[in-house]
């Protein structure tokens, strides 16, 4: 138990600090004693209940549940937006979340890892405000954008937009985000335009990432870059409930291993755990299966997300 003495210049301090608004270095020449006495008093005020903070969170935001996210999850960070059940607005919404989030964190001379075919992600790219947070770094192709006519155009859009509205400068991986053998993926592979992307993977300070369904978006099915109705049954019969970057997943978040991986042109699934932040950006009913898996076999650190779709990530973990 404290003294009344110290009790009342714990109280003293919490006031001056709290109430008035100084900071501690004022108090300390106003009250004459050192600044760590000062930290130490304001502690312990906090611990005997003198000081007791609320935050009023405003309508639409979700901090709970975000903190509850990444407790669950061992999240660095999650965001959760306050988006429309319909998919048109939901993409929209998360992008544009995503866009903050990518204003507010990225240091210059990052080196930004993005896949290729994730509509919230062209989503995040139209909200952005050109500037300068980037300025010296890289913006890397992690995944094929190579595809179908005007599908490439898409791709390619992708990374040098995003580039050119943060000051970067983008790296394009010239190449199909799958494709026909395993032997055109070495041919690939070994090819200088495509080295000079995948060379960057283990330098990557953020990558980007959608994550996908076994059903492919209709932009991913326009591209060309998908599976066969078959080959995404055989997938489905071991396991996989999604992917990141087509490396695929089961429910519990691990990795489903495949001949078919053999033709995938991309970063490979160990390469992207080692990446210093992974942030993965998908919402919506039919999306949830594969961002449990994700969570689950920590293939992101960070997401973003929609309420109703975080709900249902807690709800079918309790």
């Amino acid at each position: 138990m404290a003294r009344v003495d110290e009790l009342r210049l714990m109280a003293k301090v919490a006031r001056m600090y709290y109430a008035h608004g100084l900071r501690q270095q004022e108090i300390t020449e106003r009250l004459q004693i050192h600044q760590s006495t000062v930290s130490r008093l304001l502690k312990r005020a906090r611990e005997a209940n003198l000081v007791r903070i609320s935050v009023n969170t405003p309508p639409g935001i979700f901090a709970e549940i975000e903190d509850r996210l990444a407790a669950q999850f061992q999240l660095k960070d999650a965001v959760v937006v306050d988006c429309p059940a319909e998919e048109a607005p939901l993409v929209r919404d998360l992008g544009a979340a995503a866009a903050y989030f990518l204003e507010t964190t990225v240091k210059p001379g990052a080196t930004i890892g993005i896949s290729s075919w994730s509509r919230s992600l062209f989503a995040m790219v139209d909200a952005l405000h050109p500037g300068e947070i980037c300025r010296g770094g890289k913006v890397v192709q992690i995944m094929g954008g190579v595809g179908q006519v005007g599908a490439e155009h898409h791709a390619i859009y992708l990374a040098q937009r995003l580039a050119a509205l943060i000051g970067a400068n983008a790296v394009l991986m010239q190449a199909p985000g799958v494709v026909g053998s395993a032997e055109a993926q070495r041919v690939l592979l070994n090819d200088a335009s495509v080295r000079v992307a995948t060379e960057l993977f283990e330098h990557l300070d953020l990558a980007l990432v959608g994550i996908g369904s076994m059903e492919p978006s209709r932009l991913l099915a326009s591209s060309g870059n998908v599976f066969s109705p078959e080959e995404r049954a055989q997938l489905s019969r071991q396991g996989a409930v999604g992917d990141i970057c087509f490396r695929f997943f089961d429910a519990q978040g691990r990795q489903v291993k495949s001949p078919l991986m053999q033709r995938v042109i991309g970063i490979e699934a160990e390469a992207l755990h080692r990446v210093k932040r992974v942030v993965g950006v998908a919402g919506g009913r039919r999306k949830i299966p594969a961002i449990l898996g994700a969570l689950r076999g920590r293939w992101i650190d960070i997401l973003i997300t929609d309420q109703r779709t975080a709900m249902s990530l807690l709800n079918d973990t309790e």
